[in-house]
């Protein structure tokens, strides 16, 4: 992906249809961004959503994460991603587009859609701004990219009522933009192998016995558990700051690593059979809430089934 050119506006001179912004100087310089989802991008990382988020990360990069709402540029310290909608975080992958590409062999379509995936985790990660402290905040589902997604923060909150899992083994693929890295981070080989492989959906204190959730609150208080958060990291922002850049000196993410794996998925995406997509067909319908999906079967038994 190569460096990236900070020539960036301030923040809130960014126009983003699928994201919504809030910047707060108290208690340390927070911008909160919170994912949109709509009938037509549905709850899921859709290719604008992904676009937005590359935006506001690469926005985000050193020497440019700054926000001028207040008529003076502010310096971004913490950035904290959330969705909109109450019940989901987000429930990972296009899957729509990854069948349409399925169906026409489009093998380039299902590579350019991971590879803005990682651009996004690049953008978001601490390697591009190690100044910037990162929080993701579930309040819902997270499933598949989204648990992904949430995992590359530098610190993760779920309320109690948050579900987790990795459910693209039960049609015949794996989680691959990053999931085996980011777990590597917090978990032991086997252990992640297992949650990759499990399609098991786990509850926000299950994860956090494992140690892959650094905190759990109740309903609804998340958002003052985040402040809290960022009100004792503040503190110590300096030397808690110096301890991240040693940890990712020490287990960086894997450029190279990760694009195999992207070839790896897209080769199996490819060979996938008529009964798997069909499995596919019920996640579909879950993200986008309605019947417009290929299939029409309802997604709660394929919950039931990872759940089991």
């Amino acid at each position: 992906m190569g460096a990236f050119d900070f020539k960036f506006p301030p923040l809130d001179k960014i126009a983003h249809r699928h994201v919504d912004f809030r910047f707060d100087t108290k208690p340390a310089n927070t911008l909160w961004v919170s994912m949109k989802s709509d009938p037509e991008t549905g709850h899921h990382f859709s290719l604008p959503l992904l676009h937005d988020l590359r935006s506001v990360g690469q926005a985000l990069q050193a020497g440019a994460s700054h926000w001028d709402g207040t008529g003076r540029l502010e310096t971004v310290n913490y950035a904290v991603m959330r969705s909109a909608h109450a019940e989901y975080f987000s429930l990972g992958g296009d899957l729509r587009l990854f069948r349409s590409c399925i169906m026409s062999g489009d093998r380039n379509g299902l590579r350019n859609y991971f590879r803005l995936c990682l651009e996004v985790m690049h953008a978001w990660g601490a390697r591009a701004n190690p100044e910037l402290t990162t929080v993701s905040l579930v309040q819902g589902r997270a499933l598949g990219g989204g648990f992904e997604a949430a995992l590359s923060a530098d610190y993760l909150i779920a309320e109690e009522q948050s579900s987790f899992g990795f459910p693209e083994i039960m049609f015949g693929l794996f989680p691959c933009t990053g999931a085996m890295s980011l777990l590597l981070r917090r978990v032991p080989v086997c252990q992640a192998q297992r949650i990759m492989t499990s399609g098991k959906v786990y509850s926000a204190s299950e994860l956090q016995q494992m140690g892959l959730i650094d905190e759990v609150c109740a309903r609804g208080d998340g958002v003052a558990a985040v402040e809290r958060y960022i009100a004792r990291h503040v503190r110590q922002r300096a030397a808690r700051l110096t301890v991240r850049r040693a940890m990712e000196r020490m287990s960086p993410l894997n450029l190279a690593e990760l694009l195999q794996v992207v070839d790896d998925w897209v080769d199996l995406a490819l060979a996938l059979t008529p009964s798997e997509l069909r499995v596919m067909d019920m996640l579909i319908h879950m993200q986008y809430g309605t019947q417009a999906a290929c299939g029409q079967v309802p997604a709660t038994p394929l919950l039931q089934l990872a759940a089991d």
